[in-house]
C-alpha cells in the first residue's frame, strides 16, 4: 500500500530535528529504541539511535519473525549497530503477536495506540487521525497533550474504504496502486460509486467502463466512495483539527484529495512518510519503556508511584480485546462474577464498569427509568452509542445481588447483546444457599461452553482458581503497604491496580504486580503523622475519579483504603481448594466482603468497621450514587457504626453530571479542615 509523496524526504536516515515536531524534540532520550509494525501487506520499522531516525520497509512475508529479521538487518547496516546496541523493542500491527526477541526487552502494543503516538510526535497538534491500511480503516481521536488515544472507531468487517478495495478497483482500471491515486486527480466530473459494498462497487466500475467513462473519472468516484466510508467512522468521534492521515493508503493523493473535499478541512502533512507512523509510535513507546526500566533498575525507589506503564497496558488490553477475532468476548457487570471461569473458558473479557458523560447517561435513560442510578444508565448508554468495547462483546453476564443490575442485564439482552444472569443468594449462611450458588456456577460454566463450543476442563478451572488466588493475594499485599505511616501509593494508584485486574489478561498480570510490589516496598517509611481517609459505599466506576482527584490532588489528602467493589473489598477473601472447584468458587464468593443488598446487613457493616480499624483511618467518606438501591438506602446504618467507632464520617450523594463539583469540593475542604483541627494539624498523607 506504500506510495511515497514526492515532497517527503525518502532518505532512510534523518536527524530528529528534521522529522520530529520542534515542540517535542526535547523529549527524545539518548536510548536506542526500535519500533516494528508488521502490517497485513507491508512491514515497517523505525530505529531511534544517536540523534537520528532510521526507517526500513519490506513486504510482509509468510513468516513474520523472518520479516522482522530482514528489517533489522537493513537497519543494522544503515545505522552501523547490532542487536546488542538496542535498549528496547516494541512490536505493533497485524502480526505483532508473532514477534519474539529473546535478548532484548520487548513488548507488543496495538497499532491504534502506536499510530496515535507516532502522529503526535510528528505533529504535536494532532487531534484526529485517519488511518487506512490494507485490511481496515480507523478514525482515532488523540489527546494533543499526551499523544494517547481518547476514542476510536474502526471498520474491519468490509473491504470498502480500505487499501484492498482500492487495489481491486485499480486492477479493474488496468492501473497499479501507485497510479490510481494520481489518475483520480485528473477527473473532470463526479461519478457515483457505491460506498456500501465492495461487490456492488466492483460491478459499478465495470458498468462505468462499459459506458465509456474515463479511467480518471471512475478512479475519482472509487476514491470518493472509499472516503465516504471513512468519514462515516469520523462522525462517531469529535472531528477536530489538526487532522493527520496515516497508514499505507496515506500516500494515495487521490484519497487525500477526496477526504479533504468531504471534510472541508486540510490534512496536515508531517515531514515523514506516514506509512511509518505506527512503527515510529512503537519506537517512542520503546524509548519510554527503556528509560523507565533503567530508572527502576538504578534506584528501585520511586518518589511517586508511577503507574503509567500499568495504565498503558490497561488501555492496550481493551484495544486488543476490541480487535481480536479469534476468541469470544464477554463483559461482566458485577464483582460476584467469577473471572476464574472466564479465564478457564478461554474467552477475552473485561468488567463493564465505565462511568458515562451526561450525554451517555441520557442515552441510557431513554431505556430505563430516571430513578435508576447513573451507573446503570451509563452501561446502557455505552451500548446504545456503540462504545467500541461494549460493541465488541459477544455476550454479557452478571451475578447480581442488585435488582437494578438485573433490570440492566435484561435491557442489554432485549436491545443489544445476549445477556445471561445468575442469582447470588441474599444470605450465605445456610447450606442450601451454598448448594444453590454452586448450581449457578455450573450453569455459568455450561453457558460459556455453549458460547465457545469448547468444554471447560476441571483441571483448567483449578489452575485458573490458583492463578486468580495468587493475583488477589498480591494485590492485597500491595494494599497492605498503605498501612504504613507513609503509604507508597495513593488511593487513585490502587484503583488503577484493581482496574488492571479487571482488564489485563490474568496470565499476564503476575510479573506486573510482582515488579510493582517490589518497587513500592522499597519506598522508605517515616514517622510523620498524616491524615488517613477511607472511602466506603457504592461503586467507584472506571473514569469516576472526581472524588479521588478532589481529595488527593486539590486538597492533598490520600485515601489509604476503600471499601467498595472496585477497591480493596473484592480482594479480601481466599479460595479454599478441594475436589469440587464449583463449590470452592461458590464458597469463596459468598464469603467475600458482602454487598449491602445481602443479609444480614450487620455483616456488611461489620466488615466496613473492621477495615477502618485495620487501616487505622482518621475519617470516612461515605460515597454513593443517587438512587443506588444498595448503599443509598442503608447509609444511615453505616454512618451510625462509624460514629460508634469514633470516626468522623461525611456523606456524599452524587451522580455523573459534574454540576455539583464545586459544592462537593467545598464540603470536603470544610470536613478536612475540621478534621485537621481535631487531629492536631496532622500533615496531609502525600508522597
Amino acid at each position: 500500500m506504500n506510495m511515497r509523496h514526492e515532497n517527503i524526504p525518502s532518505e532512510r536516515s534523518l536527524p530528529f530535528t528534521e522529522v520530529i515536531d520542534p515542540k517535542l524534540v526535547h523529549e527524545l532520550s539518548g536510548v536506542t529504541a526500535l519500533g516494528i509494525d508488521i502490517g497485513s501487506r507491508n512491514s515497517k520499522a523505525v530505529l531511534l539511535h544517536d540523534g537520528r531516525l532510521y526507517t526500513a520497509l519490506l513486504p510482509t512475508g509468510l513468516n513474520m519473525q523472518e520479516t522482522a529479521a530482514e528489517l533489522l538487518d537493513e537497519l543494522y547496516e544503515n545505522a552501523n549497530i547490532t542487536m546488542e546496541d538496542i535498549d528496547f523493542i516494541v512490536g505493533t500491527g497485524y502480526g505483532r503477536v508473532s514477534l519474539k526477541f529473546e535478548t532484548v526487552p520487548s513488548e507488543i502494543l496495538t497499532e491504534i495506540s502506536c499510530h496515535a503516538m507516532g502522529a503526535h510526535y510528528l505533529n504535536a497538534g494532532t487531534r484526529t487521525i485517519i488511518d487506512i491500511g490494507g485490511q481496515d480503516a480507523k478514525a482515532i481521536q488523540v489527546d494533543p497533550e499526551t499523544g494517547k488515544v481518547v476514542k476510536f472507531r474502526m471498520n474491519d468487517k468490509c473491504a470498502a474504504g480500505t487499501g484492498r478495495f482500492l487495489e481491486k478497483a485499480a486492477n479493474l482500471l488496468d492501473l497499479t496502486m501507485y497510479d490510481v491515486g494520481p489518475e483520480a486527480l485528473k477527473a473532470t466530473k463526479d461519478l457515483e460509486v457505491s460506498a456500501q459494498c465492495v461487490v456492488f462497487a466492483e460491478s459499478e466500475v465495470i458498468s462505468h467502463r462499459a459506458k465509456g467513462e474515463t479511467a480518471a473519472d471512475i478512479a475519482a468516484g472509487v476514491h470518493m466512495a472509499s472516503a465516504k466510508r471513512v468519514v462515516a467512522l469520523l462522525r462517531a468521534i469529535p472531528l477536530e483539527s489538526d487532522i493527520v492521515f496515516t497508514g499505507g493508503v496515506s500516500n494515495n493523493a487521490g484519497m487525500k484529495h477526496a477526504l479533504e473535499r468531504l471534510l472541508g478541512k486540510p490534512i496536515v502533512q508531517p515531514k515523514l512518510d506516514m506509512v511509518f507512523a505506527g512503527c515510529l509510535g512503537a519506537a517512542m513507546y520503546a524509548q519510554r519503556l527503556a528509560v523507565e526500566k533503567r530508572r527502576i533498575k538504578s534506584t528501585r525507589v520511586a518518589e511517586r508511584c508511577d503507574l503509567s506503564d500499568v495504565s498503558r497496558r490497561i488501555e492496550d488490553a481493551e484495544v486488543s480485546l476490541i480487535e481480536r477475532k479469534d476468541v469470544k468476548k464477554v463483559g461482566y457487570l458485577c464483582t460476584y462474577t467469577p473471572p476464574e471461569l472466564l479465564t478457564a473458558a478461554g474467552v477475552a473479557f473485561g468488567r463493564i464498569d465505565k462511568c458515562g458523560t451526561p450525554s451517555v447517561v441520557a442515552e441510557g435513560e431513554v431505556i430505563v427509568k430516571s430513578v435508576f442510578c447513573d451507573m446503570s444508565k451509563s452501561v446502557l448508554g455505552h451500548f446504545r452509542t456503540k462504545d467500541p468495547f461494549h460493541d465488541a462483546l459477544d455476550q454479557v453476564v452478571t451475578f447480581y445481588t442488585c435488582d437494578t443490575m438485573r433490570a440492566t442485564s435484561n435491557a442489554i439482552n432485549h436491545y443489544f447483546k445476549p445477556s445471561y444472569g445468575y442469582v447470588v443468594p441474599r444470605t450465605g449462611d445456610k447450606p442450601s444457599a451454598r448448594d444453590f450458588f454452586r448450581g449457578e456456577m455450573i450453569a455459568f460454566k455450561k453457558d460459556l461452553e455453549k458460547l465457545t463450543g469448547k468444554p471447560v476442563d476441571d483441571d483448567n478451572l483449578r489452575a485458573s482458581i490458583k492463578l486468580h488466588k495468587k493475583l488477589r493475594q498480591t494485590i492485597h499485599k500491595i494494599s497492605d503497604l498503605r498501612k504504613r505511616n507513609r503509604p507508597p501509593l495513593s488511593g487513585s494508584d490502587f484503583l488503577e491496580i484493581t482496574r488492571a485486574y479487571r482488564s489485563i489478561p490474568a496470565e499476564e498480570q503476575q510479573p506486573i504486580l510482582d515488579e510493582l510490589y517490589e518497587r513500592l516496598a522499597a519506598v522508605p517509611d517515616d514517622d510523620t503523622p498524616r491524615l488517613r481517609v477511607m472511602i466506603c459505599g457504592g461503586i467507584m466506576a472506571d473514569g469516576d475519579r472526581r472524588l479521588m482527584d478532589l481529595l488527593e490532588k486539590d486538597i492533598g489528602v490520600n485515601v489509604v483504603v476503600e471499601d467498595h467493589c472496585t477497591g480493596l473489598s473484592p480482594f479480601y477473601y481466599d479460595t479454599q481448594e478441594t475436589d469440587d472447584p464449583y463449590r470452592d468458587l461458590a464458597n469463596a464468593y459468598l464469603d467475600q466482603a458482602p454487598c449491602a443488598r445481602q443479609s444480614p446487613l450487620s455483616r456488611r457493616i461489620d466488615f466496613a468497621g473492621n477495615l477502618a480499624k485495620e487501616y487505622k483511618v482518621d475519617a470516612v467518606i461515605y460515597y454513593t450514587l443517587k438512587f443506588c438501591p444498595s448503599f443509598s438506602q442503608t447509609k444511615g446504618l453505616f454512618m451510625r457504626r462509624f460514629h460508634e467507632l469514633g470516626l468522623p464520617a461525611l456523606e456524599l450523594d452524587t451522580d455523573y453530571s459534574q454540576g455539583d463539583t464545586g459544592q462537593i469540593k467545598t464540603r470536603l475542604e470544610a470536613f478536612i479542615e475540621v478534621l485537621k483541627e481535631s487531629q492536631g494539624e496532622k500533615e496531609p498523607c502525600t508522597q
